[in-house]
């Protein structure tokens, strides 16, 4: 998804279960796979739980905080496929005993 997420709904939490709000209002849910810090930031790692290809790729998004409110913190997405690549392979590592993971090359 490249559309910037903003805001997770804790209410909506759920069994690890998040559902956060696109740019255009839209809401999507999200399994939360993991969080993981790199370089003195923080990345989350979702699954999308609605998936019609079912694909399983998962979403990584930067932790961001909201200005003004403590608290709260907002996901944004990702452009330094570097950056992309170095978390996801952390996330791998961290759970290559729970996931088969398949490399796309």
């Amino acid at each position: 998804m490249s559309e910037d997420l903003n805001t997770p709904d804790m209410g909506e939490e759920l069994d690890n279960i998040i559902a956060l709000t696109d740019e255009e209002g839209n809401e999507v849910k999200f399994e939360f796979l993991d969080l993981v810090e790199l370089d003195g930031e923080e990345y989350v790692v979702l699954l999308p739980t609605e998936d019609e290809e079912e694909n399983d790729e998962v979403v990584i998004l930067k932790v961001e905080d909201t200005e003004g409110e403590e608290d709260m913190e907002s996901y944004v997405s990702v452009d330094d496929e570097e950056t992309l690549n170095k978390v996801f392979e952390m996330f791998k590592e961290k759970f290559k005993d729970e996931f088969n993971f398949v490399d796309e090359d």
